[in-house]
């Protein structure tokens, strides 16, 4: 609170932060804001990172190499580097949807070896290896992963994006139509301990729509193997018809007791848009009652839309407070994008 002053002072400053609170980064921005009033000057523009992004934190890396005069390779920061990864499987999940096709990839580690957590990340190359120059130059995607270790394979599922010009996207274009079946690309596991869920048989709501149903369906399984039966689904997407993704799996979840409850919501079956918010809206006293009783809430596919309108539905359901406390116990997860 004092007035000091700190005009030899240069600094760079790395805000943490989460975009679904209000104040995003604020205190890096205060302290930015202080540290400038009094003088300092900063050595590059503050880097704000939302939810520990990858890309956000290797910016922080360059920059901070580039005053040390330091190669951000040498850093111990790095990621593990990528491996290959062959593509052994490609099917479409949803042919004859009003959507974009959306396809179930499956990938085998060519060593053999491939560990990951149920609510991890997969980091893609978005080229074949027989096609590719230096590894750097190479765009990467990440998607959520859709299986186990124990499946035998590294499943995501992915939809096809378009460009205006009607091209492919480059991740999407890459796994659903360029890369032939047995081509390699490369590929990393990123841990995301922001996704996993708590250890132990505590209940456990999941909610999300469309290609989010990837890390839902990790869960699932992992809980599955685990024996814990107590598992609330709830997805949205356009059409039950075609768009139920991985439909037969959920239907034996749900019959086996594998899923406890089973909530879906198709936005053009019916005359009026229903969205998973809606449906979790409509269950609010079982939402309160499985809260009540320890569950922890995995929220996974688009931000915008359904997991910003499924934010607010739970704060209407339980009130800001209590999803400010299940946040703080690790007991409100989100994979969004």
């Amino acid at each position: 609170q004092d007035a000091a002053t700190l005009s030899g002072l240069r600094y760079g400053i790395l805000a943490l932060g989460d975009r679904t609170y209000a104040n995003f980064c604020a205190f890096g921005r205060q302290l930015d804001a202080w540290l400038q009033q009094r003088g300092a000057t900063p050595l590059f523009a503050r880097v704000e990172v939302d939810d520990a992004a990858p890309a956000t934190l290797v910016e922080w890396q360059r920059s901070v190499a580039a005053v040390t005069g330091t190669s951000p390779d040498a850093s111990a920061w790095d990621f593990a580097p990528p491996g290959a990864f062959d593509l052994v499987e490609r099917r479409h999940l949803n042919p004859g949807s009003p959507g974009g096709p959306a396809y179930c990839i499956a990938l085998k580690p060519r060593d053999g070896v491939a560990t990951w957590t149920a609510g991890d990340i997969a980091e893609v190359w978005a080229s074949p290896l027989d096609a590719t120059g230096a590894v750097d130059d190479i765009p990467r995607r990440e998607y959520s992963i859709a299986s186990i270790p124990e499946d035998g394979a590294l499943e995501l599922l992915v939809r096809q994006a378009r460009k205006p010009d009607g091209t492919l996207g480059v991740g999407s274009g890459c796994l659903t139509q360029h890369a032939a079946i047995g081509a390699s690309v490369w590929l990393r596991i990123r841990v995301n301990r922001a996704f996993h869920v708590p250890a132990g048989d505590a209940p456990l709501i999941l909610i999300g729509n469309g290609t989010g149903m990837a890390g839902l369906r990790a869960h699932i399984k992992a809980r599955a193997r685990l024996g814990y039966w107590r598992n609330w689904l709830l997805f949205g997407e356009r059409t039950q018809a075609h768009d139920l993704f991985f439909g037969d799996e959920i239907a034996r979840w749900h019959a086996e007791g594998t899923l406890e409850r089973l909530d879906l919501a198709f936005s053009r079956d019916g005359t009026e848009r229903m969205y998973v918010q809606h449906r979790l809206l409509a269950a609010g006293e079982a939402v309160r009652q499985w809260v009540g009783q320890g569950a922890t809430i995995c929220v996974c596919g688009n931000r915008e839309g359904m997991a910003d309108g499924v934010d607010r539905a739970l704060r209407t359901i339980i009130g800001t407070a209590s999803i400010d406390a299940l946040r703080g116990q690790g007991r409100y997860r989100r994979d969004v994008y």
